[in-house]
C-alpha cells in the first residue's frame, strides 16, 4: 500500500523546520501552514521550496508555508501527529535536511559558469524576497501590526464562511426552482445558524488573538445576539439581537481583555477564580449593551449604506480604483482593514459586493504572467516557474506570481493591477445598472470564488457578470503586459540568460551533458521548478 501523500508531505517537511523539538506551534489559514519556530536558523529555505507539495514559504509573525488551498487542511493534521508522536518518544533534534538535488542545482555553479535560476526565476524570487522583507520592515508599525492581529481573527472563521455561504447558495438555487421544499427550512437553519452566532466567535478568537481569556471574549459577545436584550432600551430605543455585529463583538471582547487584565493585576491570588471572571463579563457587559451596541450598530449601518452607495452612483469608476489598488493595498499592510467590512456587509445582506471586485487584481495578475509567458519564449526557468503557478493563480492564490514573477521584474506589477483595475470597473458597472455581484464569504477568489458568488439577479446573471469580468481582468493584465510590460533592453536580457538554450533541433544537440541536465531540470514541470517567494495572500485570507 501506498504512504498517504499528506502524511508523507508532513514527514518531508518536519525536519526542514528543524524538527518537532523546534516547532512551537502549528496553525494553518485558507493555504498556509503557519509555525511556530523556536530557532530560525535550524529551518531550510531553499530545501522546503524545492519539495513538490510547497508553493513558497514565507517569514511573517509565524513561518508561512505556503501549500494552497485543500493541501494545507490535510497535511496540518499529519505533521501535527508526527509532532505528538515525537515529543512522546524524544529524540536528539534533528539536523536540517541537505538542500535536494534541484536546489543545489538551481543554488551552486562550477567556477566560471553561471545556473539558469541565478540570473532568471531565482533571481526574481530572490528580489521578490527582498521586497517582501523590505515591505514586512516598513509594516511593522502599531497600526499596521494591530491590523494583521485584527486579521487573524478572522482566518480561523474563514472555512464556517465558506461552508456556509456554498449552503446558502443551493439554498437559494432550489427555492428559485422550486425544488425540494422540504430541503429549504434545513438548508436555511444550516446555512443561517453559524452566521447569527458570528460575534460569539469573533468575540472568542479576539480574546485569544490580545492576550485574554478565549471563553471571557465570548462571553460578553454573545450578549450581542441574545434575544432577550430586546427588552432593554439605550438610547431612546430598544436594542435588538445582532445590534453591532462583529464589530460591536470586537470592540467588545478587546475591552474584556483590558478589564481581565487590570483585575490580574490587583486582585488576590486566591479570589482571581471568583473575582475576574465576574467583574469581566459585568463591566464590559453593561458597557456593551449600554454603548458598544449602539455605537457599532450606527458605523455597521454605515458602512453597508456606503458600499452601496459608492457601488450604485461610483460604478465603474468605484470598480476601477478598488480593483487597481487591492495588490498596492495588499504590500502595504492595509488589505487587512477590509475583513471586518466583509463580514459586516455579509451579516447584514447576505454577500459582500467588494469582493468579487477585489478578486480581479488576482485576474490582472494571471493575465500578466501568460503574457510573460509568451513574451519570453527562450527563457526555460522562468516559464517553468510561471506554468507551475499559474493553476493556483487561477484560483486565486496569487503570491507565487506575484512575488516570483511580476513585482520583482516591476514594471509587469504595475499592468497586472491595471487588469485588475478593468476587470473591477467592469463588475462596478453592472452594479450600477442593477446587476449587483457579491460573495457570500471570505476566502476564495478566481474560479474558488463561483460557488460563493449571489447577487441583486438570478444566478445564472451574476455567474456571467462574474464570468465576465474575469475575462476582462485576464485580457487586459495580458495586453497591457505583452505590449507595455517589457522594456526592448529588458526583455533582450530575459531571452538571452543563460538557460536560454535554442529550441529542440536548431543547434540544442551541441550542449554539453551538463547542460542537457540543466535542461531536463528546468522542463521537469512543478517538481524540479524554482520556487518563488510567497507574500501575502491576495485572496483576503492573511497568510
Amino acid at each position: 500500500m501506498s504512504e498517504d501523500p499528506n502524511r508523507a508531505t508532513a514527514a518531508a517537511l518536519l525536519p526542514l523546520v528543524g524538527g518537532a523539538g523546534n516547532v512551537t506551534s502549528v496553525a494553518h489559514c485558507m493555504t498556509r501552514l503557519r509555525l511556530g519556530i523556536r530557532d530560525r536558523s535550524l529551518v531550510h529555505d531553499e530545501a522546503l521550496r524545492a519539495l513538490p507539495a510547497v508553493m513558497g514559504v514565507v517569514e511573517d509573525d509565524t513561518y508561512q508555508i505556503v501549500l494552497g488551498p485543500g493541501t494545507v487542511a490535510r497535511v496540518t493534521p499529519e505533521l501535527e501527529r508526527l509532532l505528538e508522536q515525537a515529543r512522546s518518544h524524544p529524540e536528539p533534534a534533528p539536523e536540517p535536511a541537505p538542500a535536494t538535488p534541484a536546489t543545489t542545482a538551481d543554488a551552486t555553479t562550477t567556477p566560471g559558469t553561471t545556473t539558469a535560476s541565478a540570473t532568471t526565476a531565482e533571481q526574481l524570487a530572490d528580489r521578490g524576497a527582498a521586497l517582501k522583507a523590505r515591505q514586512k520592515a516598513r509594516n511593522a508599525t502599531p497600526g499596521k501590526l494591530f491590523l494583521r492581529r485584527i486579521a487573524n481573527i478572522f482566518v480561523p472563521l474563514i472555512p464556517a464562511l465558506i461552508g456556509c455561504g456554498i449552503i446558502a447558495g443551493l439554498n437559494g438555487l432550489l427555492t428559485n426552482l422550486g425544488r425540494l421544499p422540504a430541503a429549504v427550512p434545513v438548508l436555511t437553519a444550516l446555512a443561517s445558524g453559524f452566521m447569527s452566532l458570528i460575534a460569539v466567535f469573533v468575540g472568542h478568537h479576539t480574546a485569544k488573538e490580545f492576550g485574554g481569556t478565549p471563553v471571557l471574549g465570548g462571553a460578553v459577545a454573545a450578549v450581542i445576539v441574545f434575544p432577550g436584550i430586546t427588552h432593554i432600551t439605550a438610547f431612546g430605543q430598544h436594542l435588538s439581537p445582532g445590534q453591532g455585529g462583529v464589530l460591536g463583538a470586537l470592540a467588545a471582547a478587546l475591552l474584556a481583555v483590558q478589564v481581565e487584565k487590570k483585575c490580574r493585576a490587583v486582585v488576590p491570588a486566591a479570589l482571581d477564580v471568583l473575582v475576574t471572571p465576574t467583574v469581566t463579563v459585568l463591566v464590559t457587559g453593561l458597557v456593551t449593551v449600554f454603548g458598544l451596541m449602539y455605537v457599532a450598530g450606527e458605523v455597521s449601518t454605515a458602512l453597508g449604506t456606503l458600499a452601496t452607495w459608492l457601488l450604485a452612483h461610483g460604478g465603474a469608476f468605484a470598480g476601477f480604483l478598488l480593483g487597481g489598488l487591492f495588490l498596492p493595498l495588499v504590500m502595504l499592510g492595509l488589505h487587512q482593514a477590509l475583513i471586518p467590512i466583509h463580514a459586516t456587509l455579509i451579516q447584514q445582506q447576505g454577500y459582500t459586493v467588494l469582493l468579487p471586485i477585489l478578486a480581479m487584481a488576482g485576474a490582472g495578475q494571471v493575465g500578466a504572467a501568460l503574457a510573460l509567458y509568451l513574451r519570453l519564449p527562450r527563457n526555460r526557468s522562468l516559464r517553468t516557474t510561471i506554468k507551475s503557478a499559474l493553476p493556483a493563480g487561477l484560483l486565486g492564490v496569487g503570491e507565487p506570481l506575484i512575488y516570483g514573477v511580476s513585482l520583482p521584474l516591476g514594471r509587469p506589477f504595475l499592468t497586472a493591477c491595471l487588469g485588475g483595475a478593468c476587470g473591477g470597473g467592469f463588475i462596478g458597472l453592472f452594479n450600477q445598472l442593477g446587476d449587483t455581484v457579491g460573495s457570500t464569504a471570505i476566502g476564495p477568489s478566481g474560479w474558488a470564488l463561483f460557488p460563493l458568488v449571489k447577487g441583486g439577479q438570478g444566478l445564472a446573471t451574476t455567474l456571467v457578470v462574474y464570468a465576465l469580468g474575469l475575462a476582462v481582468g485576464y485580457v487586459t493584465g495580458f495586453l497591457a503586459t505583452y505590449f507595455f510590460g517589457l522594456g526592448t533592453q529588458q526583455r533582450a536580457e530575459l531571452n538571452t540568460a543563460p538557460d536560454a538554450k535554442a529550441p529542440t533541433g536548431t543547434g540544442a544537440e551541441k550542449d554539453t551533458d551538463k547542460d542537457k541536465d540543466k535542461d531536463a531540470e528546468a522542463g521537469a514541470g512543478p517538481q524540479s521548478a524554482p520556487r518563488p517567494a510567497a507574500a501575502p495572500p491576495v485572496t483576503l485570507t492573511p497568510p
